[in-house]
């Protein structure tokens, strides 16, 4: 085992991973190793590797045009990958976790402003995955838990609607099949904060039940060619839509409201920062994301917060500081003097 190169003990713990991880993140994980990780340090010995040469890689890779939050997602899975090895006792100390993180700068990203929001909306207001591209803008959602909403997760009563699933593009696995490289699946959200309840104002509740109609006769119209998976969102023959084709039609919608190419994360984005700029308390916000935590909100969309923290500053500076009107002393009746 001393002379192990990092390749192939990469590839050995890529094999134990599978169930003890999600598809998804698996994914990224076999990605990383093959574009970046494997080139970059796959020939040397696994117990002879050094933080000089993984600091190298992370300097060579900004470089070559990858961002600071791409390298730090390759650290991070270098530094998993060689806790294993330590703990099995093949390396002394992990350098990856010795190695220098590389600083990400806080990217303030574009956002629709209210005015391009609703012209967005006009726009799409008749297509059939308008109502998706409404939802997806006034909660913030992903563009894949917008595609895996559940018409089971609807409640019509309680005004609300859960998130509950997500529709991903993940590698098959199957190496025996003669499909293609990748299948989309509907995955159940496995996070507490992930799964959530959005709670639907009268406007978008009939938006819903339009939508609902319109669903009901497009798959009748499909009748035997229709596959139900229970989605709110799918082709016209009930299949799980493609994120990808998404992500294209979306583009092609923006670009016909003359908003030019914009990406549906940038619909969450915008989401949430039109939450917090009408007054939605950031802890709202982040439950309405579905974030792991408010530090993730605080972290890409404190700046948004400066005007509050400017007022809460003039609301305890007036209070402490400012001016207070002036009240006459009173004075106890045995004080004054009787001048009659």
């Amino acid at each position: 085992m001393t002379r192990l190169p990092v390749g192939a003990f990469l590839d050995r713990w890529l094999l134990h991973l599978p169930g003890h991880i999600s598809d998804g993140t698996l994914d990224d994980y076999e990605d990383t190793v093959r574009l970046h990780l494997k080139p970059g340090l796959g020939r040397h010995k696994l117990t002879k590797l050094t933080v000089a040469q993984v600091d190298a890689l992370w300097q060579a890779k900004p470089e070559a045009g990858y961002k600071a939050n791409s390298v730090r997602n390759m650290r991070a899975v270098l530094r998993k990958a060689l806790g294993q090895a330590e703990r099995e006792g093949l390396v002394m100390r992990n350098v990856a976790a010795l190695s220098m993180p590389r600083r990400v700068p806080v990217e303030e990203g574009r956002t629709l402003t209210v005015k391009e929001g609703k012209r967005l909306l006009g726009t799409v207001a008749d297509h059939r995955m308008g109502v998706l591209v409404l939802l997806a803008l006034v909660f913030g959602l992903r563009r894949g838990e917008a595609l895996g909403l559940m018409w089971n997760a609807f409640d019509l009563d309680a005004r609300t609607l859960r998130v509950t699933h997500s529709v991903k593009r993940l590698k098959n696995r199957d190496l025996g099949s003669t499909a293609a490289n990748t299948r989309i699946v509907i995955s159940e959200l496995k996070t507490r904060r992930s799964r959530r309840v959005l709670c639907l104002t009268p406007e978008l509740l009939e938006a819903v039940k339009r939508h609902k109609a319109a669903h009901n006769k497009e798959r009748l119209k499909a009748g035997e060619d229709w596959t139900e998976h229970g989605l709110m969102f799918p082709t016209a023959f009930g299949n799980p839509s493609d994120p990808d084709t998404f992500s294209h039609l979306f583009s092609r919608l923006a670009k016909k409201a003359d908003l030019g190419h914009w990406h549906p994360h940038e619909v969450r984005h915008s989401g949430a920062s039109l939450m917090l700029t009408q007054g939605t308390p950031l802890h709202v916000v982040s439950e309405v994301l579905g974030h792991v935590s408010i530090a993730i909100t605080k972290d890409v969309y404190g700046h948004l917060l400066e005007g509050d923290r400017r007022a809460a500053t003039e609301a305890i500076s007036s209070a402490l500081l400012g001016k207070q009107p002036r009240v006459a002393p009173k004075v106890a009746p045995e004080d004054t003097e009787d001048t009659g």
